[in-house]
């Protein structure tokens, strides 16, 4: 997880430079700011990878024969916003790759649960993404970027965020019925509920004020909750 995240985070930055640099809400970064250099950047996802791809062979075939196909994944999501506007869902795949990858690297064959999971995490992933892109709106458009907001307008884009998130409970609920989970389980995606329902109050009326908050703080927090929802569910 820590190779593989380090790896897309840094391939990122690297992949977005010359926009980051232009951007005025961005143009501070470490790498456009010139804190750090494009060959160290290089060289700590050459450092990551090697780990990702090590810790893969380390858990069993499967996880190994399938990290590439992972791995293009965490570097392919950087240019999507160059082509399409569905960018978010392809950062939403990415990540829904982890509950599954999960689940291989102790079963090595998939059932519907972590299929489930790994569905919602694709749907919670894209609708927060989606309020993360509404700052950059103006700037995605002069620069003939794609971004769902950049084409329907943050108003409606938000709107399909709250879509997205009633999703992404539903697949909750229903990963949860698929293991049989206790009701400790549910306490906690109620919990994750009402965090994504706080999120989307901080941006009514498309008030970008406490977006940081809303992507960051409670988006954290969702990720505990679910956490804390499946270990208490087998701990209990």
């Amino acid at each position: 997880m820590a190779g593989a995240r380090t790896v897309a985070m840094a391939f990122n930055r690297i992949a977005d430079s010359a926009f980051d640099a232009r951007n005025p809400r961005t143009k501070s970064r470490a790498l456009p700011a010139g804190v750090i250099s494009v060959k160290s950047v290089w060289a700590l996802i050459l450092i990551s990878a090697a780990v990702f791809f090590a810790s893969a062979y380390a858990l069993n075939s499967v996880c190994f024969y399938l990290s590439p196909l992972a791995m293009f994944f965490l570097l392919f999501y950087s240019y999507t916003k160059r082509f399409t506007s569905l960018s978010h869902f392809v950062l939403g795949l990415t990540l829904a790759i982890a509950p599954a990858a999960g689940f291989l690297a102790v079963n090595t064959d998939l059932s519907l649960a972590p299929l489930a999971l790994s569905a919602s995490v694709l749907f919670w992933t894209a609708g927060f993404d989606i309020i993360y892109a509404c700052q950059d709106i103006d700037f995605d458009r002069k620069e003939k970027l794609y971004s769902l907001p950049a084409l329907i307008g943050a108003t409606k884009a938000l709107f399909y965020s709250r879509v997205l998130h009633f999703i992404t409970i539903s697949g909750f609920v229903l990963t949860g019925y698929l293991i049989k989970a206790k009701i400790v389980y549910y306490i906690f995606v109620f919990i994750c509920a009402a965090l994504l329902v706080y999120e989307h109050s901080l941006l009514k009326g498309g008030s970008l004020e406490s977006v940081n908050t809303a992507f960051f703080n409670v988006n954290g927090l969702v990720s505990i909750a679910m956490f804390a929802a499946v270990l208490l569910n087998y701990r209990m």
